[in-house]
């Protein structure tokens, strides 16, 4: 019994048992690894172990158990000290003094002594003091800097070496160029090699072609000119251009693309003036392309998706046809502008309203931008004003209805960012507004009618019908471009690529099912105001527009409502295109190895392909008639004869030298005062017209001899003068008559 007791004692002490059940004491450890805080804890506990066990006999007394107690006891403070010893070497802030190494080490002796033989307790005390002398030889060496700092675990040393500390110099290129490979800028670079290369030849002489024609550009190009020229000389005459002498407010005559002020400022005169306007054209390109590609990404698309999305909107076979008019073809703000402020509200088309995501000034940059949109012209920037108010009233709606559960919805910056962006955007529709509803004061003629209206109505054969400058469909649907009434603003084709895949769209696509439908709604409610009074005669869709909303009455061609259903069909299409992309990464994953092979990389970008394809243009680039020579000299008040809408606009252009005061101009309309000396200079010279003229204050008369063919002054040169008191002078191919 006694030794059944003794063999279970060794057991549990670590002691091996004989065949007899005695128990027999371990051989003790190494004196190194016997110390306080040496060896891995399994090792130091079965030391503690064994160092208690009885060497005469295998049974446990009480006084055996008393004196492990006290070894216990004795034990635990050795390892307390023994672990401050080690906290206090390795600590930075507080280094160990030599005579506190000494101490731990004696202390280490004293717990072997108690818990063994005197020849381990030596052993130990020996390791103990070696311990104390290398830590007082590190100690001194790190002092002296003489010496190396050892990792505190020895595996460290196989570990990724740190991160080299850059100076400021390699921050900064490191920065830059983070910034050339960002996703963003690579878009905005390829959409200016895109723009370039699709509106090519507008670049070849930019100083001296115009696309399409140079009727309508040549006005704008005027308009920017005139907006930088005034504003460097005299801003509050801004308003009252040195056109359509001797009317007022003659700037509002039509849309102005003031928000291309800014790049007015730079150069003088016609050449700089058609330089200006290519380079605009086709950075309006570019801004389409990238606005609806940011809104695509925006609302959840993927990279490919959003490129679809963007060129099917800034290169749509449709807006070929406006190419001779660039405040059509500048609307890169709106899609811009509508990714901003869906940014900065933290809301996506995919992902639904994600609060964290929530950016107050990217929510102000998106009004602001929108105000610049407003600031081009109230063709299209009107029913965007009008969309965006009635986001607001939906948004303020839902609001209400659901207060109780999300009471703060937007938080205190977002909501002041709103506030003041949309006052901004008020204000700026405002002040742009004041001088249009004081034109159409002043020139009833000016208004639109519903009969104006039908006339560029465009039937619904029109969204299937390209304009003559499509490269791929021009040629093809001559036929088609014949029976229509006027086909320049009724050929509203925006690809059969893209309704192939907005149709796709429709049944395969990242988006949800009912955004699908909410975008197709979209489609088709655009496409009804499109055609005008041609949808059972505009009585539930255009004409309540026309009557009720202020301003609409001066849109009179309803098939630029198009660019909407061109953007909601972008939209469409590029769910369709993200989807399938996600399909093509998840069978390259399943390969081995999981790379997609050259047809399936070449797969996703067979849809960005082929809309660019259908967008290639063949716009013609006509040369712009050379300034007449007179035009440099004479002053104003003047008349360059022969007058009309269409010979004006070029004059327009001709005065950016000097902007003397004329009585030409061409507009959306014909002012009565223009029509009348229209009129009463057909016979001129004669005694009434010169008379008249000198009534108005008109000074000098410029004929142009080569126009006058063809036209109401035609022999004009041959009349005489001597009587009128008229001077009458060669200058170049002109001949200047001095009143």
């Amino acid at each position: 019994m006694t030794a059944e007791k003794s063999g279970t004692t060794g057991r549990r002490s670590g002691a091996e048992t004989r065949a007899d059940g005695t128990g027999a004491k371990n051989p003790p450890d190494d004196a190194a690894g016997a110390g306080p805080g040496s060896g891995s804890p399994d090792e130091r506990a079965s030391g503690a172990d064994s160092s208690g066990e009885d060497d005469t006999a295998g049974t446990v007394t009480s006084a055996g158990k008393a004196k492990r107690t006290r070894k216990a006891r004795r034990t635990g403070a050795a390892k307390a000290a023994g672990a401050a010893s080690t906290a206090d070497k390795t600590s930075t802030a507080d280094k160990t003094s030599t005579a506190d190494k000494a101490d731990a080490g004696t202390d280490k002796a004293e717990a072997g002594t108690e818990a063994g033989t005197e020849a381990e307790a030596r052993d130990r005390a020996d390791a103990a003091k070696k311990d104390g002398d290398a830590a007082e030889k590190s100690d001194a060496a790190k002092q002296d800097g003489t010496g190396d700092d050892e990792p505190a675990d020895p595996w460290s040393a196989f570990g990724p070496a740190p991160e080299p500390v850059l100076g400021r110099p390699r921050r900064a290129v490191r920065a830059v160029g983070r910034f050339l490979v960002h996703e963003w800028t690579l878009a905005v670079v390829a959409a200016l090699a895109l723009a370039a290369a699709m509106t090519w030849p507008t670049l070849r002489y930019p100083r001296h072609t115009l696309p399409q024609d140079y009727w309508d550009p040549s006005l704008q190009a005027w308009q920017m000119a005139w907006s930088g020229h005034i504003l460097r000389t005299n801003p509050a005459q801004l308003w009252h251009s040195n056109t359509f002498y001797p009317e007022n407010w003659s700037f509002a005559f039509s849309d102005t693309l003031l928000g291309y002020a800014p790049a007015g400022l730079i150069g003088v005169g016609p050449e700089h003036a058609v330089l200006r306007y290519n380079i605009m054209f086709v950075l309006a390109h570019a801004l389409a392309a990238f606005g609806a590609y940011a809104l695509a990404r925006q609302l959840g698309a993927g990279r490919i998706g959003g490129a679809v999305a963007g060129a099917s909107f800034a290169y749509a076979p449709w807006l070929l046809a406006q190419a001779g008019h660039l405040h059509i073809i500048s609307n890169g703000g709106i899609p811009l502008a509508l990714a901003m402020l869906a940014r900065g509200h933290g809301w996506s088309l995919r992902y639904g309203y994600r609060p964290r995501r929530r950016h107050a000034g990217w929510a102000f940059a998106g009004w602001l931008m929108a105000a610049w949109q407003l600031s081009l012209g109230f063709g299209i920037g009107l029913p965007f004003a009008y969309m965006l108010a009635g986001v607001v009233l939906v948004s303020v709606v839902l609001w209400f209805v659901r207060r109780r559960k999300v009471k703060r919805p937007f938080g205190r910056r977002l909501f002041l960012a709103d506030v003041l962006g949309g006052l901004v955007f008020a204000a700026v529709g405002a002040a742009l507004a004041v001088p249009y509803f004081k034109v159409a004061e002043l020139h009833p003629n000016a208004e639109r009618t519903i009969g104006d209206i039908g006339l560029y109505s465009p039937p619904a054969s029109g969204f299937f019908t390209a304009p003559a400058e499509s490269r791929v469909w021009g040629g093809l649907h001559e036929g088609a471009r014949a029976v229509l009434p006027w086909h320049p603003e009724m050929t509203l084709l925006p690809g059969f690529v893209l309704y192939a895949l907005a149709a796709g769209g429709l049944f395969f696509s990242v988006w949800r099912v009912r955004h699908r439908i909410f975008l197709l709604a979209g489609v088709l409610v655009t496409m009804a105001l499109a055609m005008g009074t041609r949808f059972f005669g505009g009585r539930f869709t255009y004409v309540p527009l026309f009557d009720y909303l202020p301003g609409w009455s001066g849109l009179r061609t309803p098939g630029r409502m198009m660019l909407w259903t061109t953007l909601l069909l972008g939209l469409l299409a590029a769910g369709a295109v993200t989807a399938f992309c996600m399909r093509v990464r998840e069978l390259a994953a399943e390969r081995v190895p999981p790379w997609p092979g050259p047809w399936l990389r070449l797969a996703t970008l067979l849809p960005l392909a082929l809309v660019l394809v259908e967008g290639l243009n063949a716009t013609p680039q006509p040369v712009v008639p050379r300034q007449p020579a007179a035009l440099r000299t004479v002053d104003g008040p003047m008349l360059v004869l022969p007058s009309s809408q269409n010979l004006d606009q070029p004059v327009m252009l001709w005065s950016t030298d000097r902007f003397q005061p004329m009585v030409n101009g061409g507009s959306g309309f014909t002012p009565r005062s223009q029509a009348r000396i229209r009129e009463a200079t057909v016979s001129f010279p004669d005694y009434a017209s010169v008379d008249y003229l000198r009534q108005i204050g008109v000074k000098n008369v410029v004929v142009l001899r080569d126009e006058l063919e063809g036209t109401p002054w035609e022999g004009m040169l041959d009349r005489p003068v001597d009587a009128l008191g008229v001077a009458r002078e060669q200058v170049g191919e002109a001949v200047v008559f001095r009143l």
